[in-house]
């Protein structure tokens, strides 16, 4: 009973939290959205995921996602490459993410840990200081500021916990959230609430994290829950696929929310109507994935928030029918599955059947946009080499077979390098950058093609 009742607390932090954040407008029709941050950035799911969602729940508004994480960032580096990352895409939007790097990894003593971090903190904030500045500049592009995913202090796993190290990341998330009030921009704060989910379930597994053992990088799962609390922040929770209750006795349509019921037909005890919704159901995906391990399914996050319940409703409720008695669901002539009466009366969430043709055609949509994601993984690695490995050597941009060599006996020494490497080998070429550009574009332009809800015939069919 203590458990159930500190879980349904942690929900109601959940929500309240992600529903207090700084006036995050959702996305609008042709908005360019650029995500700057880090390796969690740079690698991670949580702008995909939220761009699926606006494929799939809003498949007549277009928008385009741009991922300008570098790995191993700190403030500093986001503003000397702010120019070539974020302003030359045009964006309407850009989200800011830093921190991570920004506090170190060090492991320091007890005494003088606090200090040490402030020295950390303290120039961390000038740079993202000059980053403010920069953007003040930009009023045509809208800003929002995400306060880091946490790193987990908590969990038992064997890693070695820097003690401190996410109390000097909140510091920086505190001073966000304060330009963000002061400047007017959005703010969404990540890190408290993957805390008190890290918490909540290591009272049940000591060795739960929502990230990989190195205690910084989110797994899908969490990369997920990101994207629940982006969302979240943007007001956007109970928008539902479909709400539809017809009455199997009279053939009355009694609810048709962002949804519209036609040619309702009753025979026989059976019920059969078209229906039309305006959005599609969220694919989820169930296959372990990722970067490092362990790799985590998108799914596993569905039971840390309420995905379903504020995101992932298409809701069929049949009134009317015997409750004892089983009826079959058939969409477009394929069955679905059985369900008694009472099950119809309660009313049945489509979005959680996979069978079912909408459930399908969103699946599509989700396979394209892992495929776009994986070509602009490999762009990031090359830009990744530029910033962080040519860059500091005065080579940015200069792909030259010396360059290449160079970048060849450097690999020696260092592990990330050598595995970036066939990656660098190819994109080095503007022509090969251009062709994964135009093939991320082909992707684009198929996903908004096949992405627009059709008709479905649904009947219901007494089966005893």
């Amino acid at each position: 009973m203590h458990r159930k009742i500190y879980l349904q607390f942690l929900l109601l932090f959940v929500f309240l939290n992600s529903h207090s954040q700084s006036k995050v407008q959702p996305f609008v029709n042709g908005d360019r959205v650029v995500f700057m941050g880090n390796s969690i950035t740079d690698g991670g799911h949580y702008h995909s995921y939220i761009w699926l969602y606006y494929m799939t729940h809003f498949p007549n508004m277009r928008i385009e996602c741009f991922n300008a994480g570098i790995g191993g960032d700190v403030s500093k580096q986001m503003l000397e490459r702010i120019d070539n990352e974020v302003f030359a895409k045009k964006p309407t939007v850009m989200t800011l993410t830093f921190g991570m790097n920004d506090t170190g990894y060090q492991l320091f003593p007890a005494a003088k840990a606090d200090s040490l971090y402030q020295l950390k903190i303290n120039t961390s904030l000038t740079s993202f200081n000059q980053i403010v500045a920069l953007l003040q500049e930009h009023p045509e592009i809208k800003k929002i500021l995400i306060g880091s995913s946490p790193y987990d202090e908590t969990s038992r796993i064997k890693t070695m916990s820097l003690l401190g190290k996410n109390k000097a990341i909140l510091a920086i998330v505190t001073a966000e959230k304060q330009t963000a009030k002061d400047n007017n921009w959005g703010f969404v704060d990540f890190n408290k609430p993957m805390t008190e989910i890290n918490k909540a379930e290591q009272q049940k597994d000591s060795l739960f994290t929502m990230q990989r053992p190195d205690r910084i990088h989110p797994t899908n799962d969490g990369q997920m829950v990101m994207a629940y609390l982006f969302l979240n922040a943007q007001g956007l929770a109970g928008s539902k696929i479909a709400d539809m209750s017809v009455n199997a006795k009279n053939g009355k349509v009694e609810k048709q929310n962002n949804c519209k019921l036609t040619g309702v037909y009753i025979s026989n005890s059976n019920l059969q109507f078209n229906y039309f919704a305006n959005s599609l159901p969220y694919p989820i995906d169930t296959i372990p994935s990722g970067f490092g391990r362990p790799q985590r399914a998108q799914s596993q996050a569905l039971t840390l928030i309420k995905f379903t319940d504020d995101y992932n409703q298409e809701l069929l409720q049949v009134k009317g029918l015997k409750k004892t008695d089983n009826y079959t669901l058939k969409i477009d002539n394929k069955i679905i599955g059985q369900w008694d009466g009472s099950a119809f009366e309660k009313g049945i969430n489509l979005a959680l059947l996979a069978a079912t043709p909408q459930y399908q055609q969103a699946l599509a949509i989700m396979h394209l946009n892992e495929e776009r994601w994986e070509i602009e993984r490999r762009l990031r690695e090359y830009y990744w080499i530029e910033y962080s490995i040519l860059k500091p050597k005065g080579m940015l941009f200069n792909d030259s077979e010396a360059t290449m060599d160079s970048l060849q006996n450097y690999a020696k020494k260092d592990f990330f390098v050598a595995a970036t490497i066939p990656t660098y080998q190819k994109a080095r070429f503007k022509s090969v950058r251009d062709a994964w550009q135009k093939e991320m574009d082909l992707l684009t332009d198929q996903i908004y093609l096949i992405n627009k809800p059709v008709e479905h015939h649904l009947e219901i069919i007494h089966s005893n």
